[in-house]
């Protein structure tokens, strides 16, 4: 055989087993001819897999100049100077001589994007789940609107004459317009006219490229942890520019900030190249990061950041969280929350009610009430579609600027194949977790090994990593055996466990639980006395009893005031809770579940906690309603256990 067949076999090898992987994990892929027959079924599941709209496939379609030219047609933005960091434009289409229901506007970035440099290999695109022929789009919208969402551009309300003879109007056309929410994304914008669908795409016309005020303004500034003693935060913020800024906080102190950034050279890539390495790609500036020294815990401090020559932030209130081994800690915690538009546009990856929730918890930050906040996984969503990291800061900085926001790594960040990930799925589309880290960076031990623990008042969080190896041999198997073997309990009482995919879940998805995982390291939490295990992934709230090895070791009992109560002065097992509802499209529940399920809600919203070295006591908070859902309590002093 010769060296190009050679070539082309194990291609081929490669990218069969790449679909087949795929396919086990409820994605789907295509590619070239030879594969039609295999994939050809597939598309729905892959859209089911990426997203809910069918704009999640539109990249890679045909793409040119619509035939028929049409000299009347224009579009315009109602900012036509420089934009702002936020704002909403107004894009007007007029001079359209036969409205159809398959004409959109594409907000595209950066604004030269073409099809130019897109790769003539039909293999090479398996991963976006398209059939097409070439050449494609290789540059995927931010967003998009149907021209079809204002009501009166299909019925042509909006009719303007454009030639008369013998003063009778020769040629109406008509007219409609949109508005986007629009951020500081650094690179220039463009909106560009298209017919035919995302099916089968082609531009009618494109506004003129709008440029930013200020495309190295530093933004989306978030704070977080770096160690227990509540004296100590960082910030990290994004800025178009690469020089050192600085942060300048409390009674006139002045840090400068440390730079970094990535590439399209630090995505991950396989046979078939990922989003993030080729269409998804958009430059994420430069991310600055600085540790705030010198604070008190349970404290109130401002801040704010940039430089002279790029501008600065607005001064922030922010708040640090208790120290270890203090009295009273309340936080808010949740899973799988991501972002979602603020217009009626549609995006490659939507969690519809992160918006609801945002609103709720950034009402309860500004009441100066709470201390810190995990988000345990499946953080923007963005999966190799880096803009949308962007997106994603910025709707987090209301509460996330004011209070630590600490993280934990989900599939969303991490798994892709042949990265190293535990799960070979091409969750991450390509980032294998390097965003993730660069855009948060935690309190860990190296790079991309995300793993920590950390201590605010009575408890100890410990926070792992599913998505790296937890196998009995693994280092991070250990650190989790030492961490939490060297707990003073008598300073932090309280053990809570953090991760993202589940041990307990009644709903019945693909890897909702894993159960090598479960016998691997279940047994470490019984070992340790984990008062509390909290995991996300799946997408719903679930409340379980005292629960090992499947089975309730110890149930609930009701307080005085009706609230589930659990004993933990005779530990018997660790009780969990999902806690993915967040944001993402709600799981369902099956119509029956195992004993061990005693809370079962299918609703946006988050969870609040308030724990003293007495108690903690939790509420799952609707998002919408405001309304508590359910409520409980974990009690180990016998003072707490008379309350009851």
């Amino acid at each position: 055989m010769s060296s190009s067949s050679t070539s082309s076999m194990k291609t081929f090898n490669g990218v069969f087993m790449l679909l087949v992987l795929f396919l086990s994990s409820s994605s789907c892929s295509s590619s070239s001819s030879f594969l039609h027959h295999l994939m050809v079924k597939t598309k729905a599941v892959h859209q089911n897999f990426t997203a809910i709209s069918e704009f999640r496939t539109l990249n890679r379609r045909e793409l040119g100049e619509c035939p028929g030219s049409n000299q009347f047609l224009q579009i315009n933005v109602s900012s036509n100077s420089s934009l702002s960091d936020e704002q909403f434009v107004t894009v007007t289409v007029t001079g359209v001589s036969k409205p159809s229901d398959q004409h959109w506007i594409g907000m595209i970035s950066p604004s030269h994007s073409d099809v130019g440099s897109c790769p003539l290999n039909e293999v090479l695109y398996a991963q976006t789940g398209d059939l097409s022929s070439l050449p494609l789009l290789c540059h995927y919208p931010v967003k998009a609107e149907y021209l079809s969402n204002d009501p009166d551009y299909l019925i042509c309300k909006k009719k303007e004459c454009k030639t008369y003879s013998k003063g009778k109007c020769q040629v109406t056309t008509c007219s409609g317009s949109l508005s986007f929410h629009v951020i500081n994304i650094r690179t220039d914008i463009e909106f560009v006219l298209f017919s035919g669908g995302f099916g089968g795409p082609c531009i009618m016309g494109r506004s003129n490229p709008l440029s930013f005020a200020n495309p190295k303004k530093p933004l989306y500034g978030h704070l977080s942890s770096i160690d227990s003693t509540g004296t100590s935060m960082r910030l990290t913020w994004v800025s178009g520019d690469k020089e050192p800024q600085q942060a300048q906080y409390g009674s006139g102190k002045t840090v400068t900030s440390q730079v970094t950034t990535f590439s399209q050279d630090d995505m991950c890539t396989s046979v078939v190249p990922s989003p993030a390495k080729d269409f998804g790609w958009h430059d994420p500036g430069y991310i600055h990061s600085v540790v705030m020294t010198g604070l008190q815990p349970s404290r109130s401090f401002s801040y704010r950041y940039g430089s002279a020559s790029v501008g600065w932030s607005e001064q922030i209130q922010f708040r640090t969280p208790p120290a270890a081994g203090s009295e009273e800690l309340r936080f808010l915690t949740f899973g799988d929350m991501g972002k979602a538009p603020r217009d009626s546009s549609v995006e490659h990856y939507i969690q519809p009610g992160s918006l609801s929730v945002i609103k709720a918890m950034a009402n309860e930050v500004k009441s100066n009430n709470i201390d810190s906040i995990f988000h345990i996984g499946d953080i923007s969503y963005a999966t190799g579609f880096l803009v949308e990291w962007d997106f994603f800061l910025h709707q987090i900085s209301p509460i996330a600027s004011k209070v630590s926001y600490m993280t934990a790594i989900g599939n969303h960040e991490r798994d892709y194949i042949d990265s190293g990930s535990v799960y070979v799925t091409p969750d991450s589309g390509g980032e294998c977790g390097v965003p993730y880290e660069t855009y948060f960076p935690m309190p860990t031990t190296a790079k991309d090994k995300p793993w920590y623990s950390i201590e605010q008042a009575s408890v100890h969080f410990t926070v792992m990593s599913t998505e790296h190896d937890w196998s009995a041999n693994s280092e991070q198997y250990q650190w989790m055996k030492e961490d939490m073997a060297s707990i003073d309990r008598s300073k932090t009482p309280w053990l809570i466990f953090m991760g993202h995919r589940p041990m307990y879940s009644s709903s019945d998805g693909i890897l909702s639980v894993d159960g090598k995982f479960v016998e691997v390291v279940e047994p470490l939490l019984l070992q340790n006395k984990v008062d509390l295990v909290l995991f996300g992934h799946v997408h719903n709230y679930e409340r379980t009893c005292s629960v090992y090895q499947k089975q309730c070791k110890a149930m609930p009992k009701k307080d005085r005031n009706g609230v589930d109560t659990y004993d933990n002065r005779n530990y018997s097992a660790p009780l969990h809770a999902v806690i993915g509802m967040a944001g993402f499209t709600l799981d369902k529940f099956p119509d029956k579940a195992d004993s061990w399920s005693l809370k079962r809600i299918s609703e946006f919203g988050y969870v609040r906690a308030h724990a003293t070295k007495e108690e903690i006591n939790l509420e799952f908070v609707n998002s919408n309603t405001t309304e508590i859902e359910d409520s409980f309590r974990i009690i180990k002093n016998p003072s707490s256990h008379r309350k009851m």
